[in-house]
């Protein structure tokens, strides 16, 4: 790839008003920015794909969290995979394919310190925001590390048919568990939750009430939750849970909008007699799992173990739109925003 200019300017996104409840597309504005050459031991990269994730929500509310909240006026950020357009950093070339963390923008001049070189002609760019990112990663690592997966176990999975959950349901049955059930809410995801993903069984949680659906779906119990909504999901996982049973609190996307405190769980007190391990997962706390995780999971695509799904919005301008789609649900696996050119 030959060494283009970098452009004087680009465009953005920059966090305008902080959202009251649902986000709204006025919170955020498109603006026209300049682009910042590379000082000694940065890279400028061009952005191929965006990621929209979840946890950005709660960035936009001025909150202390484990991670800074966006500022106002100013680029909002997250992962995003391009390739270097320009470079003053050791061990990086105009070319070179990387995943870092200036999304929601089309150029980023990052640290090369914080730019990690990806191979394109291993995987698609867009699976290194996926299933061989962030996401995929905590799939792995919840599931494993946290959940300590056992041969035989029962597993629940709510949020089964996004990025996170349709990989944990698939490794909790490449890993031995007896019984995957999963929630979502349409009746499309849970036919491809069953269908393509290998799921036991799965249920739309707008059907009826989910504690019921579960009942039915895994009468005998299980062993091991994974939470990616919280409210009546995991009241419901903390009834079927059995003795020392474990669950994974991944996210709470069914509470993230909300501008009075949830409801539930109303149950908490039967983690005490079922001597319960609920135990919160943040990604960054399981680093050290990358080689693992990346020579696995890129195994098992390459041998069609691994189902893998991307829900793909085209252009820089519809990257609030994929974002408020993904918090209703209107997504299948991982969402991405793929810029033009």
């Amino acid at each position: 790839m030959a060494a283009q200019p970098v452009p004087a300017t680009a465009r953005e996104w920059h966090l305008k008003a902080r959202p009251n409840g649902w986000p709204v597309p006025t919170d955020v504005a498109l603006v026209e920015a300049p682009v910042r050459s590379p000082e000694p031991g940065e890279v400028v990269v061009r952005n191929a794909y965006l990621s929209v994730d979840p946890y950005m929500r709660g960035r936009m509310n001025d909150v202390k969290s484990y991670t800074p909240p966006f500022q106002l006026d100013r680029p909002m950020d997250g992962g995003a995979v391009g390739h270097v357009v320009a470079s003053a950093a050791e061990g990086f070339e105009v070319g070179d394919a990387v995943l870092h963390f200036g999304g929601w923008r089309e150029y980023a001049t990052v640290k090369a310190a914080h730019a990690v070189k990806v191979d394109a002609e291993h995987a698609p760019l867009s699976y290194y925001l996926g299933v061989l990112g962030m996401p995929g990663l905590t799939a792995y690592a919840g599931l494993l590390e946290v959940g300590a997966l056992k041969e035989g176990d029962r597993v629940f999975v709510s949020g089964a048919a996004g990025a996170v959950g349709s990989l944990v349901g698939q490794i909790a049955k490449l890993k031995g568990a007896s019984l995957v059930v999963g929630s979502a809410g349409t009746a499309e995801k849970v036919a491809t939750l069953v269908d393509e993903f290998g799921f036991d069984a799965a249920f739309n949680y707008k059907d009826a009430p989910v504690a019921e659906q579960l009942a039915k779906a895994a009468p005998e119990g299980i062993d091991l939750y994974f939470d990616n909504v919280g409210g009546d999901h995991l009241e419901a996982a903390i009834s079927a849970l059995g003795v020392h049973g474990r669950a994974v609190l991944c996210g709470a996307i069914a509470q993230y909008n909300d501008t009075t405190p949830p409801a539930g769980p109303r149950n908490l007190a039967l983690a005490i007699g079922k001597r319960l391990r609920l135990e919160g997962l943040l990604v960054g706390d399981h680093a050290a799992l990358q080689p693992q995780f990346v020579a696995e999971v890129a195994g098992w695509l390459k041998e069609g173990k691994l189902a893998y799904e991307e829900t793909v919005v085209d252009g820089i301008e519809h990257t609030m739109d994929a974002f408020l789609s993904l918090l209703h649900g209107g997504n299948t696996g991982k969402m991405v925003v793929r810029l033009d050119g």
